[in-house]
């Protein structure tokens, strides 16, 4: 029971981390954003540029999920809008976890020391570069305490049923991340202690792969919630989401083998290796459906429309 709880508190460790780390970033740049958003979406392509500049700044996908569909509730964006950018949101994610898969231990101690003296100032900008700063230490702290955690949790004998259900039985393995993600609302949170344990040789590249894929439908509930009650076209952008998500995951899922073996063959680091899966993975789903945006949409109206809801 210490190690559950362990890792329990390491999860909402990773979760304040990201907090702190998206309330300094949207605090600096967030609401130039919001307009920068409402010019430029004219387009698919457009929207997808934006969003994922918006999703790498802002460190967060389901961040920009949920501005989405609240300048969608507001009607400043229409929901043919949004495809573009729910497409740009899912590459943009994928920025995090880059920067994840190095090893950063040397900057726990200078971020944290000076994220916690620029909290003490009033001034918004370097109270907010604190929040940046100590977010990011405790992000990067939760990863390499997962990596010690890993080995004696996996000792658990409930544990190690569920990494043998995950390992032999790949849906499993797959729902379980979707369940998990969407409890703690974060697929990076989901797919970085992945990657802490992968690099803790828990378990192989492909289970990681598996893992990364329901992280990016489990994801989807943020924006599921942000548009209960906030119209129909806030609720066509959450449905164009999971549809999007869901279909990309078990599209590449019997392609994971291939996957795995080209990411191994691009770096020797099994972190990083995950990471460059999760961009691969990423950009292939969303340029293949860039063409296809506006008939997507369309595709989403005729199924989820007034006469669907």
């Amino acid at each position: 029971m210490l190690y559950i709880g362990l890792f329990v508190g390491l999860v909402g460790s990773f979760l304040l981390g990201m907090t702190w780390l998206r309330v300094g970033l949207f605090n600096i740049s967030g609401k130039a954003m919001e307009q920068w958003l409402k010019k430029v979406t004219s387009t698919p392509i457009k929207g997808m540029i934006i969003g994922i500049i918006m999703t790498a700044i802002l460190q967060s996908s389901s961040a920009v999920m949920v501005i989405t569909v609240g300048l969608v509730a507001a009607r400043v964006l229409s929901f043919p809008q949004t495809i573009g950018i729910i497409l740009g949101t899912n590459i943009g994610t994928t920025f995090t976890l880059e920067f994840l898969s190095y090893d950063l231990s040397s900057i726990i101690i200078p971020f944290l020391l000076s994220g916690l003296l620029f909290l003490l100032f009033k001034h918004e900008k370097i109270k907010s570069l604190g929040f940046i700063l100590t977010g990011f230490a405790i992000i990067i702290s939760a990863m390499r305490a997962f990596e010690w955690l890993a080995t004696p949790l996996t000792q658990l004998d409930l544990v190690q049923k569920v990494l043998y259900l995950m390992n032999d039985h790949i849906f499993f393995g797959f729902l379980f991340s979707i369940f998990l993600t969407a409890c703690i609302q974060s697929s990076t949170v989901m797919t970085g202690i992945a990657m802490s344990f992968l690099s803790a040789g828990i378990f192989p590249l492909e289970t990681g792969i598996v893992i990364m894929l329901g992280a990016n439908i489990g994801t989807c509930i943020t924006g599921l919630l942000a548009s209960i009650g906030a119209g129909e076209e806030a609720r066509l952008t959450a449905y164009a989401h999971i549809w999007l998500n869901v279909v990309g995951a078990i599209s590449f899922i019997p392609f994971i083998p291939y996957l795995a073996d080209f990411s191994q063959s691009l770096t020797a680091n099994i972190e990083t290796q995950l990471a460059h899966a999760s961009v691969i993975f990423n950009v292939v789903c969303s340029v293949l459906v860039l063409p296809f945006a506006t008939k997507f949409g369309r595709f989403i109206i005729r199924l989820h429309g007034k006469k669907s809801i």
